[in-house]
């Protein structure tokens, strides 16, 4: 796979693919731009090779082939100029691949960034339609992908673009490449002991992953919704705690896999219990054997909290994905945010999958504890699974 420094981009038009999905509050401010502070450097070098560049990206999930101001990326332009600390504007075109979009990127001089809108305003992107793609190829001579966290999507402006760039003129930028290349190492060789923390709310999304990682790691540390799934499994009553019926032999076949290849394998001891899924109701922090018919776990308590910190004690290597509970209500926060402060406290190299995680990571306050925050959480979970992800793939492409 090329890196944008493989390739000739001085003067020319280069379309950047990034990753601008940042969570913003109820009133439209962006909380976190960590992913577009990741992007800078692959911008600031197209800018020092007086390049004329357009820069693409989705956010969240629009209904497709409709404006919604909500779903505009005009925030993004502005923290973006704020960032780069330049003295040029930052043109936002009106659409996509229309006639302002067009009209603007004609008139790019050497150095001017243009910001297309949300690609997911084109129904063309999620279908990975390739008119569409040939409209956003048409727009530059070399396509640049840097953005991770779409990586595992075969979309318009990360699969089918590349169908119209030579070998020559395709490449990672900086922050893909990154991430790549850390995993791929990481997974190759660990200082061990090795341990991963997987959480989040189901087990059908992180199955390949689990199965994978027990080739690899030495011990495994299973919080969240998807560990009651394992705890029915092992005969447990978990009440109303959401389970996957349909997962629990799979559940089952995980944990005698980690026996037979002498992987330690954790589970919560103790959970918090609430009787409707509320940040108002009443709690009671019981043992797993104890859920009360009709209560629901919806965090690890603190016996789990102080069994977790025990096994993550002697770890050199941490792979952590997903939140140990419903982190989203304060109330259901405290086994993920003192998880967070567990992991940053070892002397471990620290990996921290995106999204969910790193949201979690960030509210604790813990995100510069950590060795590496991933930009993208489905897409760090297909490197964990050992898959090649289909943007990476396209930009190998001939």
């Amino acid at each position: 796979m090329n890196i944008i420094k493989d390739i000739d981009i001085e003067g020319k038009r280069v379309f950047i693919r990034c990753d601008f999905n940042v969570p913003k509050d109820e009133f439209g401010n962006i909380t976190d731009d960590r992913r577009i502070r990741e992007a800078l450097p692959t911008i600031r070098y197209c800018i020092d090779r007086d390049c004329k560049i357009v820069l693409a990206s989705h956010y969240e999930r629009p209904e497709p082939g409709k404006y919604e101001e909500r779903f505009s990326l005009k925030p993004v332009a502005k923290r973006l100029h704020t960032l780069l600390k330049i003295s040029k504007e930052i043109y936002m075109a009106e659409d996509v691949v229309g006639h302002d979009a067009k009209a603007k990127a004609e008139a790019l001089e050497a150095g001017d960034i243009l910001l297309l809108e949300n690609l997911r305003f084109e129904a063309g992107e999620t279908k990975n339609d390739e008119t569409f793609a040939k409209a956003l190829a048409s727009f530059a001579d070399v396509y640049i992908n840097d953005a991770f966290g779409a990586c595992h999507r075969k979309h318009a402006s990360i699969h089918a673009i590349t169908k119209f760039f030579d070998k020559s003129h395709k490449a990672a930028g900086f922050l893909l490449a990154k991430e790549v290349n850390f995993f791929s190492k990481m997974l190759e060789h660990p200082v061990r002991p090795f341990v991963a923390v997987v959480g989040g709310s189901k087990v059908s999304g992180k199955l390949q992953a689990m199965l994978k990682l027990l080739e690899k790691v030495d011990k495994i540390i299973v919080g969240g919704g998807m560990a009651f799934t394992f705890l029915k499994a092992m005969g447990y009553d978990t009440g109303n705690s959401l389970v996957e019926e349909e997962l629990i032999d799979e559940a089952d076949a995980i944990m005698r896999r980690a026996k037979e290849l002498g992987v330690k394998f954790y589970l919560p001891v103790d959970v918090v219990c609430a009787a409707e899924f509320s940040e108002n109701t009443t709690v009671k922090y019981l043992p797993v054997q104890e859920i009360p018919k009709g209560w629901m776990g919806l965090d690890i308590g603190p016996a789990s909290i102080r069994l977790f910190r025990e096994a993550l004690n002697d770890a050199k290597t941490i792979i952590w994905n997903g939140p140990m509970g419903v982190y989203e209500m304060d109330r259901y926060a405290k086994g993920s945010l003192m998880m967070s402060n567990i992991v940053a406290q070892t002397h471990a190299t620290t990996v921290v999958g995106g999204g969910d995680t790193a949201d979690v990571v960030n509210r604790a306050g813990d995100i510069d504890e950590m060795t590496f925050v991933s930009t993208g959480g489905g897409a760090s979970l297909k490197l964990l699974e050992g898959e090649t992800l289909p943007g990476v793939a396209a930009l190998e492409a001939e």
